[in-house]
């Protein structure tokens, strides 16, 4: 186990030695941070190794003139100039929730990023402010549409984020996928097979090979096969790919740029980098915000105190796990494979800083 202070001081002092601000170290630790201690290891330290390789390729601009290509008062494009995309996305949040304080809501779509980390780390900072946050990003594909063995879309999450007053805040934070990308990465390196319904091999058929990516195959939409859903997935992974990317100006579909640096990146002049899509929206803007809170109480109570399955504890309501797990791992620490242990190691002797 390691502490939540001594991982963000390594992860702040690797960013640091490639050359970004303080204020920017911070950010990336943050965010990553934030994802180990709710449990979302598939988007915290696990994805240091690809941010540095793609630092060394000249894909991460960690001097990046980050700004906006086109605005109204509600709304505005960013240009992240190939940023880290927590930097990116943090200031395009940020962007959004003013534009919502002065108008109700605030509406941003991001080009020209990179992988930004978990979705709902944005739309949780709009709650502080008594405002519902919303943020989604497309991603590298990996996914086959329904019926195609082409791969054309991301994982594409989504991320709500709903105030409470006495309960906990509603966050939903999704892929439209069955799995993440990263969570195949930890299966493999775990030698646990994939349950069916979550990938097909290069010619369409179902597998159980977390690794099935490397030859060839592909991640499904949410649902699985026509038969589940994976139609009502797909709908979903498209939407996210628009809104981030299409509306920005940002690489869609298979344009996406991986986030690995040794699959080479397919060109298109007409598109910039990942995109993102984020929204704020002010609660008084519909109705007084102790009001709203006041029965978002009950509404997160009337579901969880509803009657579970028999074999199953209780009902939990969109947030819970994720704050619950963070509330273990600030008291007894975080867990870190061995080997990743091992690889961020490996990473910080190169560049020159003490090993965890």
């Amino acid at each position: 186990m390691y502490s939540y202070q001594l991982l963000y001081a390594f992860v702040k002092k690797l960013f640091l030695r490639i050359g970004c601000s303080e204020d920017d170290a911070c950010i990336v630790a943050d965010v990553l941070l934030s994802a180990e201690l709710r449990g979302i290891e598939s988007h915290g330290l696990l994805r240091i190794p690809d941010y540095i390789n793609l630092w060394k390729n000249n894909r991460i601009n960690v001097k990046p003139n980050i700004t906006i290509v086109h605005e109204t008062p509600g709304t505005a494009v960013i240009d992240g100039d190939s940023a880290l995309g927590m930097i990116a996305g943090k200031k395009s949040m940020e962007i959004a929730i003013k534009k919502a304080s002065q108008c109700g809501t605030g509406w941003v779509s991001t080009r020209n990023s990179n992988h930004f980390g978990i979705a709902g780390y944005y739309a949780m900072m709009a709650l502080e402010h008594d405002m519902i946050g919303i943020s989604m990003t497309n991603a590298n594909p990996f996914v086959a549409p329904t019926f195609s063995v082409d791969r054309l879309l991301g994982t594409n999450p989504i991320a709500v984020a709903f105030p409470a007053d006495k309960q906990p805040a509603f966050v939903a934070d999704f892929a439209t996928t069955p799995i993440a990308r990263g969570k195949l990465d930890l299966m493999h390196k775990k030698g646990i097979k994939a349950p069916y319904g979550y990938v097909q091999d290069k010619a369409g058929n179902p597998s159980n090979d977390p690794n099935i990516i490397t030859q060839g195959g592909a991640i499904v939409p949410l649902g699985g096969d026509y038969e589940h859903g994976s139609h009502k997935g797909y709908c979903l992974g498209s939407i996210v790919d628009i809104l981030s990317a299409v509306l920005s100006g940002a690489c869609y579909g298979p344009w996406v740029p991986p986030i690995v640096a040794y699959l080479p990146v397919k060109e298109n002049p007409d598109v910039k980098g990942t995109g993102h899509f984020f929204g704020a929206m002010r609660i008084d803007a519909f109705r007084p915000a102790e009001e709203f809170k006041k029965m978002m109480d009950k509404w997160i109570l009337t579901f969880r105190n509803s009657k579970p399955i028999e074999g199953q504890e209780k009902v939990l309501v969109p947030g819970d796990p994720e704050r619950e797990m963070e509330a273990v791992r600030k008291k007894e620490g975080i867990p870190v494979m061995p080997l990743l242990i091992e690889k961020v190691n490996e990473i910080a002797a190169e560049l020159g800083i003490k090993k965890l």
